[in-house]
């Protein structure tokens, strides 16, 4: 089976489970690891962010594909230990909602930016997404296990974007821009809608 066709089963399988439109609540008796994994795949804007952001790296190509994601990655790392460490962050769920807007306008109008400044964009956004789920570890678990859960599922939902974005690249260059601006521009309305309170 082709890399890219992997990929994108992936992506399929992922996009299929439940989600909320708030990730930011208790998931019951999870605990740890489980509880970390589950985050980000509890809400529609961590899902949503993570994915744009395989997306855009797969649209960009090169060295973005991995560095894009990694980036991303790395400083929701430190967004998460900053909330572990209960240091204050504003704007929290304003920058969340916000990367899901921009993130979402990224693939449906198919930024070219170089690869330096796609790794500050993401990653900007990415310090508030791993604020939110350090801030919101439960008391009772392993700070090392729940941040190992956080940061898999994070690297999942980067993967999934990736094949889909690749597998959206390979279907015609009219077809395949089309499914960017379709897929974006939902993405980005619906960053409207978590902004506003509707989502």
């Amino acid at each position: 089976m082709k890399p890219t066709l992997k990929l994108a089963l992936l992506a399929l399988a992922l996009a299929g489970l439940p989600i909320s439109a708030d990730a930011h609540v208790g998931l019951g008796d999870a605990h740890g690891f489980m509880h970390g994994f589950s985050h980000p795949l509890g809400g529609l804007d961590h899902v949503l962010a993570m994915v744009a952001v395989g997306m855009f790296a797969a649209y960009l190509g090169g060295r973005a594909l991995w560095l894009t994601p990694a980036a991303f990655f790395l400083m929701m790392g430190v967004g998460g230990a900053l909330g572990l460490a209960g240091v204050a962050l504003p704007f929290v769920e304003i920058g969340i909602a916000a990367s899901v807007i921009v993130l979402g306008l990224a693939v449906a109008l198919q930024w070219s930016l170089p690869t330096v400044a796609a790794m500050a964009l993401v990653g900007f956004f990415a310090i508030f997404h791993g604020h939110a789920h350090g801030a919101e570890m439960p008391a009772d678990v392993s700070g090392l296990d729940y941040a190992l859960g956080f940061m898999l599922a994070t690297a999942l939902l980067h993967v999934a974007g990736i094949g889909i974005g690749l597998g959206v690249g390979r279907i015609g260059a009219q077809t395949s821009r089309l499914a960017f601006r379709a897929s974006g521009g939902l993405m980005a309305l619906a960053g409207v809608g978590l902004l506003t309170g509707y989502l």
